[in-house]
């Protein structure tokens, strides 16, 4: 999935709904995101921002969250063997970044798709 396909998934599965507004007379209308009371002209950015990714992991009920949790040590724990002085095993799954949680959520979720370039 691109980053984009990634974070408009995550938002949606938080309740997020893309909208549009009708325009002016010119008919200059725009597309905005809703949650309850809340707009915004783009989705959280799931993939950059912690907060945002904690929010969104705090929907995952209990076997949600032991699935997203064993997905987000396999992808962190093959990141963490490329560096030249690996973190602890438990220590580099906590620090793990949100574009890195993004994935397991979605795959705990069943949203995540392939790109012909990208592995299963």
């Amino acid at each position: 999935m691109t980053p984009e396909q990634q974070r408009i998934a995550i938002a949606e599965a938080c309740g997020w709904i893309r909208a549009y507004e009708e325009g002016d007379d010119e008919g200059c209308g725009k597309w905005f995101w809703h949650k309850g009371r809340k707009n915004l002209k783009q989705p959280p950015d799931y993939l950059n921002d912690l907060n945002a990714m904690h929010e969104a992991e705090k929907r995952l009920d209990y076997e949600q969250c032991e699935a997203f949790s064993t997905t987000l040590a396999d992808i962190v724990h093959a990141a963490n063997r490329e560096k030249d002085y690996a973190f602890p095993w438990a220590f580099a799954r906590i620090h793990a970044t949100a574009g890195q949680r993004a994935e397991p959520f979605l795959r705990t979720l069943g949203l995540w798709t392939t790109t012909p370039t990208q592995p299963q």
